[in-house]
C-alpha cells in the first residue's frame, strides 16, 4: 500500500499553503520549484551583501494565516514574530504636503482633518464605514467561497440583505465612488491607490475594492526577519508534515492520463507520477501551452490587454536624509490619470510615476531611522508587456530619473552607489513568472465581472488544481494564501472520497489503480 501522491508545481505562497494543508492531511507531497528557494513573488534580492525583501511588503488579514497554521496543528505565533504597526503609511505630494494614516480610524480622521479640513474628515469616516460594510458583506460569500458567481453571491448574501448587496457598488468605478466621499483630489488619489494592490487602475476598477481600506484598518503587521520569513515558516511546517521540496526543478509538462492529471515531467526528463497536481503559477502558463498541450484546456490564458500591472522595482542600499521615512511611504505624482493612461492605454512606463518606498530597517513610526545606510525597496507601476514591448535601457533610466526627482521634490534626498542597486523590469518578471508579460497580479480587476473571471481551485481537467494570485480569490499575499488553502481543501475532498492508501504497483510494473 502507498499513500496518494500530490505534486505541487511552484513554491509561491499558494503552493506553500496548499503543501501545508495536503501534507498535514496525510498525503505524500512533493513540491517542485524552478528557483533555488521558496517564496515565488515573496522573494529576496541580495544587494551589497544584504538581503532585501523585493516582493509583497504588507502583512494583513492575519486570520488567514492563523487558520492555515491551526489546520496543520500549529500556532502562527510560534513560527512567526509579528509586530502590529500604528502608522499604516506616510504619504507625500510635495515637501510640505504630508499625511499619515493609522490603524486607528479616528486617529486617521483627525490627521485628515488637519490636512484637508473637517468636511474631508467626515467624508473619511463615511468612507471607512462603507469599506467595512463591503468587507463584511463579501468575506463569506466571495472571499472564502471556493468558486463564486454573480448568482451564488446574491444567494450567499441573501435577499434579506439587498441593501448590503447594493452597497458593494460593483458597477461604479473606485475613482467615481471616492468622489462621493472626498472633494480633495489628493485624498481620492490616496485611497484610489488601493486598486493597485490587485494590479488595477482606480479609473477602471470596481468600487468594491474600497474594502481594502477596512482590511488595513483591521491590522497591519511587520514580520521579524522580513516578509520572506513567511515563506520559510510555511516551508518548514510543510516539511515537518512530510512534504519534500525540490529546488532547481523546472516542470516541462503536466501529464494527463485517461483525462486526469497524472504527474509531471521535469526539464531533465524525469517523470513524477501523481494522483493529483496543484499548479501554483499564473494560469496563462497553462492556457498558452507552456506546460504542454495536454493541459492547455485547463483554463484560458489572460489576454495581454486584460493583464494586471507589472512594476519597475529598485532594491537598493542608500544613505537618506530629509524626508522622515516610515516603514511604508508613498510619494504621489501630480497627475494620477496620466500615470494610468501611460500604463494601460499607451503601454509605457509612466512619465509621472507614483513611488512606493518600503524602508525595511524602520518600524512603523518616527524616530527609528538607522544610523547609517538602509535597505529600501521601491515600486513604480508599469505595464505588463515584458514579453511584447520591452522598455530599453534609456527608457528605464529615464523613469528612474523621474522617480528620484519626485522624491527630491518631496524632500527625500538619497545617495545610492550603483553597485548597491538592483533594478527589476517587466521583462525580468516575465522571465521569473513565465507567460505573464510581467503581470504581478494575474488579471486586472477592471469591470464588475473581472473578479468572477478568475478560475477556482478546480481546473477543467480532473486532478489538476490551481493556486496563486491568478486564481480565486485573487492577488495579494493573504488572497494567494487562501487560494492554496482552497486548493488543499479541494484535493482532500476529491481524493479523500477514495482511499488515501492505494495498492502499490505489483511486481512487473503493473499498477493496481
Amino acid at each position: 500500500m502507498r499513500r496518494r501522491r500530490v505534486v505541487i508545481v511552484g513554491a509561491g505562497i499558494g503552493g506553500l499553503t496548499s503543501a501545508v494543508g495536503i501534507a498535514a492531511a496525510g498525503f505524500d507531497v512533493t513540491v517542485v520549484e524552478r528557483a533555488a528557494q521558496p517564496g515565488g513573488k515573496l522573494r529576496e534580492v541580495t544587494v551589497g551583501g544584504v538581503q532585501i525583501d523585493s516582493g509583497p511588503t504588507v502583512f494583513t488579514m492575519r486570520w488567514v494565516f492563523e487558520q492555515i497554521f491551526a489546520d496543520a496543528g500549529a500556532d502562527l505565533g510560534a513560527h512567526l514574530a509579528l509586530r502590529p504597526v500604528e502608522m499604516l503609511a506616510r504619504h507625500a505630494w510635495t515637501e510640505t504636503e504630508r499625511l499619515d494614516l493609522f490603524a486607528d480610524v479616528r486617529r486617521s480622521a483627525d490627521a485628515i482633518g488637519t490636512f484637508a479640513g473637517a468636511t474631508e474628515a467626515r467624508g473619511y469616516l463615511d468612507f471607512s464605514a462603507r469599506a467595512r460594510r463591503i468587507y463584511e458583506t463579501l468575506v463569506d460569500p466571495y472571499i472564502r467561497a471556493a468558486r463564486p458567481s454573480p448568482v451564488g453571491l446574491v444567494r450567499g448574501i441573501g435577499l434579506g440583505r439587498l441593501e448590503d448587496l447594493w452597497q458593494i457598488t460593483p458597477f461604479t468605478t473606485l475613482w467615481a465612488a471616492l468622489g462621493q466621499h472626498f472633494k480633495d483630489q489628493r485624498l481620492r488619489q490616496l485611497f484610489g491607490r488601493y486598486a493597485t494592490y490587485c494590479g488595477s487602475s482606480p479609473f477602471q476598477a470596481s468600487a468594491t475594492l474600497m474594502l481594502i481600506a477596512h482590511v488595513e484598518a483591521e491590522g497591519v503587521w511587520l514580520v521579524d526577519g522580513g516578509m520572506h520569513a513567511i515563506a520559510k515558516a510555511l516551508c518548514e511546517l510543510a516539511t515537518r508534515h512530510g512534504a519534500v521540496f525540490r529546488y532547481g526543478a523546472d516542470v516541462q509538462d503536466i501529464l494527463v492520463t485517461n483525462g486526469r492529471a497524472s504527474g509531471v515531467v521535469l526539464g531533465d526528463g524525469e517523470r513524477l507520477d501523481a494522483d493529483a497536481v496543484v499548479f501554483n503559477g499564473d494560469v496563462s502558463a497553462l492556457g498558452t501551452g507552456r506546460l504542454g498541450p495536454a493541459v492547455q484546456r485547463a483554463c484560458p490564458a489572460v489576454a495581454p490587454q486584460a493583464r494586471s500591472l507589472s512594476a519597475l522595482t529598485l532594491s537598493l542600499v542608500a544613505d537618506t536624509d530629509g524626508f522622515p521615512l516610515s516603514h511604508h511611504s508613498v510619494f504621489f505624482s501630480n497627475d494620477y490619470q496620466a500615470e494610468f493612461d501611460d500604463i494601460f492605454r499607451h503601454q509605457r512606463l509612466p512619465t509621472k510615476p507614483t513611488v512606493y518606498v518600503c524602508a525595511q530597517d524602520r518600524g512603523g513610526g518616527d524616530g527609528d531611522a538607522p544610523s547609517g545606510s538602509e535597505r529600501l525597496f521601491m515600486i513604480i507601476n508599469a505595464p505588463a508587456n515584458g514579453d511584447i514591448q520591452r522598455p530599453d535601457k534609456v527608457e528605464i533610466e529615464l523613469c528612474e530619473q523621474r522617480t528620484f526627482q519626485l522624491l527630491e521634490r518631496c524632500g527625500l534626498h538619497m545617495r545610492v552607489h550603483p553597485e548597491h542597486k538592483v533594478v527589476t523590469a517587466p521583462a525580468d518578471f516575465e522571465r521569473l513568472f513565465p507567460a505573464t508579460g510581467g503581470a504581478l497580479y494575474g488579471r486586472a480587476s477592471h469591470g464588475w465581472m473581472a473578479s468572477f473571471s478568475r478560475p477556482g481551485a478546480r481546473s477543467r481537467i480532473p486532478g489538476l488544481y490551481l493556486a496563486g494570485g491568478s486564481a480565486h480569490p485573487g492577488a495579494g499575499l493573504p488572497m494567494a494564501a487562501l487560494s492554496g488553502w482552497q486548493a488543499s481543501s479541494s484535493v482532500q475532498a476529491d481524493l479523500g472520497s477514495m482511499s488515501r492508501l492505494i495498492p502499490a504497483a505489483m511486481p512487473g510494473g503493473i499498477s493496481m489503480h
